[in-house]
Order: structure tokens, then C-alpha cells, then sequence
């Protein structure tokens, strides 16, 4: 995998620093990775089902969408700053200090994600409606991120806590924010909400192990007990949680975790599921090259690319939109949204 698709990747107990890109415990050279098993491997649909669009940038060479909301209203991050996305035009949404990224979006048009500050330095959380973005604040420590919201405008991320070391995923709901916790170790991520308010991300454990879990009234749940690592990174009105469990994309529901398998490579991930279950990711493909995909009823369809040889979904919405990013034919990376045809 080539360096530009690293950032997002590194491991949830290095995440000291809300500087660190979104998205940890990808599939990547520095981690060992195990073939999948036979049975492990869903029937693949040929390309050219979706049409990829290349959503442009603010300007320079790189851009990549991370949430779409019913709407079809795009948000990411373009040359460092937070955009939306909305009917062929992409708009700045500003920074008080140097760099922003969006995140998640609601059906409302709120916008969340992160920006440095005003004093520069450190990332907070915000929120950012109707032109005006708004800081979140912290858990107490330096640094906050926003990675989703619900219809509700309920807000979860991750934020530095008073006196801890690491971050710890909160929920941010009429101006308060609340610290959920972790399985016992030092850290933990809350990466998805869904309209009943129930959370999913990842939390360390006490001997240092990443488990996928689910916050529900309280309480959290882990997704992978007995099982090494894990991360959910979406979750949908039903309760069907998107994410990963040895190195291979899944999808959990009613207790059940199945493996969707790959594109015939080594691994894959799960990112974003709609109400319809449809789950969106992205796999190795048996090439060397990591594609998006959706997979739908046991069957997963690559997306391809904008005519590089790279790209990778990040989320999906009720009609079935997907976004994310890819590389272009001339080498850049630009924020892309697949349609089915």
C-alpha cells in the first residue's frame, strides 16, 4: 500500500496526539497480515456496476470525502481545509487556524469534524452549521475530534481527557461532553452514531488489545471478546454494525459477526453501512491494489478507481450514494462519489 493511504493507519494505542489522522488499525505493511480463508470469500460482482465522479478539489491536488447524508451533500477535507460538497459545487468551510477536516453529516446539513484552533497547535472538535462553525471543546486535555452526528444532533468523537494519557471517545450532546470510557485501557474511539444514539468505535483493553465495541445508555459492549483485535466504524438505524476483525472487513448483528471477505486479497475493511444494510469499505483485490467496495446480500462489488490504481470508500446513505476517495490517472488523489447505474 503506498505511503498517501498510510495516514489514517496507525494503531489506536500510538494515538496520543489528536493530530494523528482519522481511522486507525488499517491493513498496512507494518502489520502482519493472514490470508482468509475459502469459505471466507463472498461471490465478486465485475466492475462497472457504479459510476465513479470525481468531486474535484479547493484548488490544489488532493481531496477525500468521509461522510453523505441523505441529501446527497459530500464533506471532507480538500488541501487542508473542511468542505461541502453540494450539487457540483465544493465550498470551504473555513478554519479559525490553518488546517480543518469534516467528518460526518447530518440531514440537516450540521457538519462535524475538526479544525486547529485559533491559537494554532491543537485540534478541537466542531460543529458547523449554516456558515458558522462552532468549537466543541475538550474532555479537558489539548485536542478533540468529531467523527459523526445523528438527526438528533448528537455529536461522538475522541478527546484528550483531563490528566490521562491517550483519548477517550464522548459523546457531545446540548453542549455537554461526555467522556464513555474504555474497556479497561488506556484509550478508546467512537467513530459512529446512529438515530437511536447508539455509538460504535474501539477501545484498548487492559493487556493492551483493540477491541470494536458499542455504547448503548451507558453501557459498552465489546463487539470481539476472545478475539485479538476489532473496529466498528458504522452503524445503521437497525443496529448492524460495519467494521473489522482480523483483517477482515464484517458485519455484526443480533450477536453475530459474518466475514464479508475480500476482493481476493489479503484483507479488507468495512467503514460505512445504510439502512438498507448495504456496507461500504475498502479491500486489497488480489492485485496489490486496495479498492473500494459494497457489499450487498453476500456479493462484493469493486468500485474502481477515477483511473489510478488506488481508492477507497468511506461512507453510504439511504439511496445508496458511496464516497471516499481515489487515485486519478494522473497520480492525485481526489474525493469521489461511486453511483450505482
Amino acid at each position: 500500500m503506498s505511503d498517501e493511504w498510510n495516514g489514517g493507519s496507525v494503531r489506536l494505542i500510538t494515538l496520543l496526539s489528536a493530530t494523528m489522522a482519522l481511522g486507525i488499525g488499517a491493513c498496512t505493511s507494518e502489520e502482519t497480515l493472514t490470508e482468509p480463508s475459502a469459505s471466507a470469500s463472498p461471490a465478486r460482482a465485475t466492475r462497472g456496476t457504479y459510476t465513479a465522479m470525481d468531486l474535484g478539489t479547493l484548488g490544489g491536488n488532493v481531496s477525500e470525502a468521509f461522510g453523505i447524508n441523505p441529501a446527497g451533500q459530500v464533506v471532507g477535507e480538500s488541501d487542508g481545509h473542511a468542505f461541502l460538497w453540494e450539487k457540483g459545487v465544493m465550498t470551504d468551510l473555513g478554519s479559525p487556524g490553518l488546517n480543518s477536516e469534516a467528518f460526518g453529516i447530518n440531514p440537516a446539513g450540521r457538519v462535524v469534524g475538526r479544525s486547529v484552533t485559533a491559537a494554532g497547535g491543537d485540534f478541537h472538535a466542531f460543529l458547523w452549521e449554516k456558515g458558522i462553525m462552532t468549537d466543541l471543546g475538550t474532555l479537558g486535555g489539548r485536542s478533540s475530534t468529531a467523527t459523526g452526528i445523528n438527526p438528533a444532533g448528537q455529536i461522538v468523537g475522541w478527546s484528550e481527557p483531563t490528566g490521562a494519557v491517550g483519548v477517550h471517545a464522548f459523546l457531545w450532546e446540548n453542549g455537554v461532553m461526555t467522556d464513555l470510557g474504555t474497556l479497561g485501557g488506556c484509550c478508546s474511539l467512537a467513530h459512529g452514531i446512529n438515530p437511536a444514539g447508539q455509538v460504535v468505535g474501539e477501545s484498548t483493553t487492559a493487556d493492551g488489545e483493540t477491541h470494536a465495541v458499542l455504547w448503548e445508555k451507558g453501557v459498552m459492549t465489546d463487539l470481539t471478546p476472545g478475539v485479538s483485535d476489532g473496529v466498528a466504524f458504522g452503524i445503521n438505524p437497525a443496529g448492524q454494525v460495519a467494521g473489522e476483525s482480523g483483517s477482515h472487513a464484517v458485519l455484526w448483528e443480533k450477536g453475530a459477526m459474518t466475514d464479508l471477505g475480500t476482493l481476493g486479497g489479503c484483507c479488507s475493511r468495512a467503514t460505512g453501512i445504510n439502512p438498507a444494510g448495504l456496507v461500504v469499505g475498502r479491500s486489497f483485490d488480489g492485485e496489490s491494489a486496495t479498492h473500494a467496495f459494497v457489499w450487498e446480500r453476500g456479493v462484493m462489488t469493486d468500485l474502481g478507481t477515477l483511473g489510478g490504481f488506488v481508492s477507497e470508500a468511506s461512507a453510504i446513505n439511504p439511496a445508496g450514494q458511496v464516497v471516499g476517495r481515489s487515485v486519478t490517472e494522473s497520480g492525485d488523489v481526489h474525493a469521489t462519489l461511486w453511483t450505482r447505474k
